[in-house]
């Protein structure tokens, strides 16, 4: 896939959240790398930030939190099905969102959404 087509599945997912969700973002960007940082070559996505739970009155100024997607990984795991990969890009910018809100990996594996 070409990465403008790759692009564009991001673009959707992010369209696609609720609005509350789009209200609530703060201070943070998503990036789409074509590969994912030496030795986790299985990684999908990075969620790197202070999440909204862990800021206090004293936050500001700092960078925007900073969500990346691993294009290479997550076309290789939708096995060369289209809708998989939107599905799979839709579900990582989810996941990552949900750190920025402080949500834990262990949360969301007891509500069933890791």
């Amino acid at each position: 896939m070409e990465p403008e087509q790759f692009d564009d599945l991001v673009a959707g997912a992010i369209k696609g959240l609720p609005d509350w969700v789009h209200e609530a973002l703060d201070n943070v960007e998503l990036f789409v790398e074509p590969e994912p940082p030496p030795g986790q070559p299985n990684l999908l996505g990075l969620y790197h930030g202070i999440p909204l739970t862990k800021r206090g009155n004293h936050y500001a100024g700092a960078l925007p939190d900073r969500i990346t997607l691993y294009r290479s990984t997550l076309e290789r795991s939708a096995r060369g099905h289209r809708e998989h990969l939107r599905q799979l890009v839709c579900h990582t910018v989810e996941h990552e969102l949900a750190h920025h809100f402080g949500i834990s990996d262990d949360r969301l594996r007891e509500i069933g959404k890791y």
